[in-house]
């Protein structure tokens, strides 16, 4: 779960993120303002059945890293898979919420200022790695662990390249262990357009005693997030959680 601004778990939906650009298709939520909120679900997959391979493995790839690539990851990654450059489509992420979808309570907003400055955010503190540009870091409460349904929405931008196909894995692991993998398809997105999505993440339920873990020991629970146009990695951002908030 993270903005790619630093950044923000099934059947398959391909559906068209919202875009500020040409007609509205398929869309259920309106937004504020009057546009309409797509969500999306994430695809089944089963990371387990795909072939191991190693981070020094996909880096002597090169460019050349697919979805596959990734899904065959036993680890978090300790360095990026990309670079920034290699976003070729301009692709920028300006704003990203997360919601109980239950209740409907905000639990974390941050968003890009017109400006490049400093990002702003409220709620539940996400201390951002300014530096790196491609890192966020949460705290949470311990609450945070025992939710079902949560959604992350998502606002960006494309340059002046059509999108045909834009996809993201995420994966979260705690000390080694693979937690989750989520796996979103945006769609096609206009040149030169905004769009809007909201990512649906159903949590697995957590034993307890895991759940005490990942509470006793901050940061340690950690994510990966691939963003690829056409199969190609183009984006690597990374995240870390704490769930000891408010203690």
């Amino acid at each position: 779960m993270n903005s790619s601004r630093n950044k923000t778990a099934p059947a398959v939906s391909k559906a068209q993120p919202d875009t500020d650009t040409g007609p509205p298709a398929n869309h259920k939520d309106r937004k504020s303002g009057g546009g309409m909120l797509k969500k999306l679900k994430s695809r089944r997959s089963q990371p387990e059945k795909w072939p191991a391979v190693t981070e020094g493995e996909l880096r002597a790839l090169g460019r050349d890293i697919s979805p596959d690539h990734v899904l065959g990851l036993r680890a978090v990654t300790e360095d990026y898979l990309c670079k920034p450059e290699d976003n070729v489509f301009n692709i920028d992420f300006t704003r990203f919420k997360i919601r109980d979808l239950e209740t409907g309570t905000v639990l974390f907003e941050i968003a890009k200022p017109p400006t490049c400055g400093p990002v702003e955010h409220e709620e539940e503190s996400g201390d951002v790695d300014t530096s790196a540009g491609r890192f966020v870091r949460y705290q949470f409460t311990p609450a945070f662990l025992k939710l079902r349904t949560v959604g992350a929405t998502v606002e960006f931008t494309v340059g002046d390249r059509p999108i045909n196909s834009f996809r993201m894995i995420e994966r979260h692991y705690f000390q080694g262990r693979l937690l989750k993998n989520f796996d979103f398809d945006f769609g096609f997105c206009i040149p030169n357009s905004r769009n809007t999505c909201e990512h649906i993440y159903e949590f697995p339920q957590l034993p307890e005693d895991l759940i005490c873990k990942m509470v006793e020991h901050p940061y340690e629970t950690r994510s990966d997030s691939f963003y690829f146009v056409d199969n190609k990695l183009i984006m690597h951002n990374k995240a870390d959680y704490a769930y000891n908030g408010g203690q």
